[in-house]
């Protein structure tokens, strides 16, 4: 339940509020550490597929944070 959730509440943030989302320190560091917190559990206690896909969901996270940060480095 927990990965739906990150992805319900994330996804509607960086479609509906992007610039609240990749501006925020607090919520980049929200959703890293509960990817990262994910990925250790998947990773004691299920099998490969679902460590497989919440490691994905983590390198897709890293990603978008990367991709948006030089935006987010320029003044408004």
């Amino acid at each position: 339940m927990g990965l739906i959730l990150f992805g319900l509440v994330f996804g509607y943030l960086a479609l509906a509020h992007g610039q609240l989302l990749f501006q925020s320190p607090f919520l980049l560091v929200v959703g890293l550490a509960l990817l990262g917190g994910l990925v250790v559990l998947c990773k004691a206690y299920f099998f490969s597929v679902p460590l497989t896909g919440v490691c994905i969901s983590l390198a897709c996270y890293l990603a978008s944070i990367a991709l948006s940060w030089p935006n987010n480095a320029l003044p408004t």
